[in-house]
Parts: structure tokens; C-alpha cells; sequence
């Protein structure tokens, strides 16, 4: 909601800058970059998320595991629960909440490794994106470029994330 309202307020200060600068608006270059898709379409990020999803594979796949098996337990529970003796019913009960726990435990360990993984990469990337950003915006002469999500509609014309994207590929 509040990206909303500022997405709102952007183009509301466009269109006045539009109205009071007239004629002088109507000469300026401009163009608009969709910062996210440029980061994540760039052959580095790309390469990233195949190295990524090597390295954090097998935890997933361990995490898949220990759910599918979890609602197995749950399934069983709810469908012969009642006819359970007490005790196999407590040890169920207990060996569910048992993998719940260590669901928990482990998807909060690997969404951590991930974000910190992640953000070294937006660390590692970021210097090149912005070097091909004031590249294309330079070479193209423009004088005044917008993000993507401050834009109801735009012409491909005007959209020089793809140009950003070829540079970032081509400085590596």
C-alpha cells in the first residue's frame, strides 16, 4: 500500500514538473530501467542462482523430506487417531512435534544462509549494475531516468533495462 501511494505521488510531481516546465519537458530525453529484472536477468545472477541451488539443494531437499514425512505422521493422526492405542497415539504426537521442530529449526538455517548468501551476491553485483546503468544512461544521453515500478505504461522504446542487462553481461 505505501509503494502505492508513492508510486502515486511520484507520477503526481512528473505530471506537475510536465505541466510548469512546458515546452523545456518536451525536449528531455528520458528513459525507464526496471533496476530488479536488470540484477536479475544479468548471466552473473543467472549463474548465482544455479550455484545457489547446488549448494543449498540438499538441505531442501532434506527439508522436503522431513515435511512429507511430518504430514504423514499428521495424516495418520487425524485418520486412526481414535483408534490408536494411547501410547501410539502419544508417540506419534510427540515424534510429529518432534519433526515440526526440526522442520522449523532447519528452514529458519537455511532461509538465513540463503539471505546472507544472497545479499553477498547483491553486494559482489551491485558495483557492476550500477556501472552499466550510468553507462547506458550516459552513452544514451538521457536526462531523466525512471524506475519501472514509478511508470503506469511506457513504450520498449524508452525502457533500457535490456541495454543495461547487455552491458552488465558484456563487463565481466
Amino acid at each position: 500500500m505505501q509503494e502505492f501511494i508513492v508510486r502515486k505521488l511520484i507520477q503526481l510531481v512528473l505530471l506537475s514538473a510536465a505541466v510548469l516546465a512546458g515546452p523545456a519537458f518536451a525536449d528531455m530525453k528520458i528513459a525507464v530501467l526496471n533496476y530488479q529484472q536488470a540484477l536479475l536477468e544479468s548471466d552473473a545472477a543467472k549463474k548465482y542462482a544455479v550455484d545457489a541451488e547446488k549448494k543449498f539443494g540438499p538441505q531442501l531437499t532434506k527439508l522436503k523430506s522431513l515435511e512429507t514425512s511430518a504430514k504423514g505422521i499428521q495424516d495418520r493422526l487425524v485418520k486412526e487417531g481414535e483408534k490408536m492405542q494411547q501410547g501410539e497415539r502419544e508417540r506419534l504426537e510427540l515424534e510429529f512435534k518432534q519433526k515440526a521442530r526440526d522442520f522449523q529449526f532447519q528452514s529458519k538455517e537455511l532461509n538465513e544462509a540463503k539471505a546472507a548468501a544472497d545479499r553477498e551476491m547483491l553486494k559482489k553485483l551491485k558495483p557492476t549494475l550500477d556501472k552499466a546503468v550510468e553507462d547506458v544512461i550516459k552513452n544514451g544521453a538521457f536526462d531523466l531516468v525512471l524506475e519501472r515500478g514509478a511508470v503506469i505504461d511506457v513504450k520498449p522504446q524508452y525502457d533500457i533495462t535490456r541495454q543495461v542487462i547487455e552491458r552488465m553481461n558484456q563487463s565481466r
